[in-house]
């Protein structure tokens, strides 16, 4: 028994010993070298952001680290809130809005019922650019009509292998679709917005 119980002592022992020094060790970790892994690679000339939108604080967060780790910023053209004002108008566009969507030759065919006057303005805002948009990165054709305030979208493609793709994706998927979305959201933050002068009204 006593053999036993120094065994057991001893094991005690080591694995005090063992959460110490892994204490000890995580209280000389360099913090701020971990910290910058979660900055995003900033060029001299390019910036790529990773955010797509969807959380509009973690964009404009994103946005500003790669604003300061820039070193040709120019801090007087630097608009974040006309990114925060185009990211309301994401979420409107995703959130607040009823969709009902059918297949059409060729594609589908969605009508979207904004569900508050806000979500009307922004989605007269976002597809009034949108299908040059989308035609330029897919060659893939969307028709829009409002019809005081409910936006039928037709979307279809010359080539029968995407028709399938497109009818899968349906409204939010071709909304959501490419790689415009990220680089629109830098030159907003960095003062080349296409569309300055843009004020919201909520």
């Amino acid at each position: 028994m006593k053999i036993i119980k120094l065994s057991l002592g001893i094991v005690v022992t080591a694995i005090v010993a063992f959460i110490v020094n892994a204490e000890m060790d995580h209280t000389n970790m360099d913090h701020s070298a971990m910290m910058n892994h979660s900055k995003p690679v900033v060029q001299t000339t390019k910036v790529t952001l990773t955010e797509s939108g969807t959380d509009p604080f973690a964009v404009m967060q994103e946005a500003i680290i790669a604003l300061e780790a820039n070193p040709n910023t120019n801090w007087e053209k630097v608009n974040i809130e006309a990114l925060r004002l185009h990211l309301i108008e994401m979420q409107d566009m995703t959130i607040n809005v009823d969709v009902k969507q059918q297949h059409i030759d060729n594609g589908f065919q969605a009508v979207v019922t904004p569900t508050t006057n806000r979500a009307v303005k922004s989605l007269t805002r976002v597809l009034s650019g949108h299908p040059a948009q989308m035609k330029a990165e897919t060659g893939w054709d969307m028709q829009v009509q409002n019809n005081d305030g409910v936006f039928t979208l037709t979307v279809t493609t010359d080539n029968a292998k995407d028709i399938a793709k497109i009818r899968g994706l349906g409204y939010i998927g071709v909304m959501a679709y490419g790689n415009h979305h990220q680089p629109h959201h830098w030159a907003m933050a960095s003062g080349d917005n296409p569309h300055a002068g843009h004020s919201m009204k909520h």
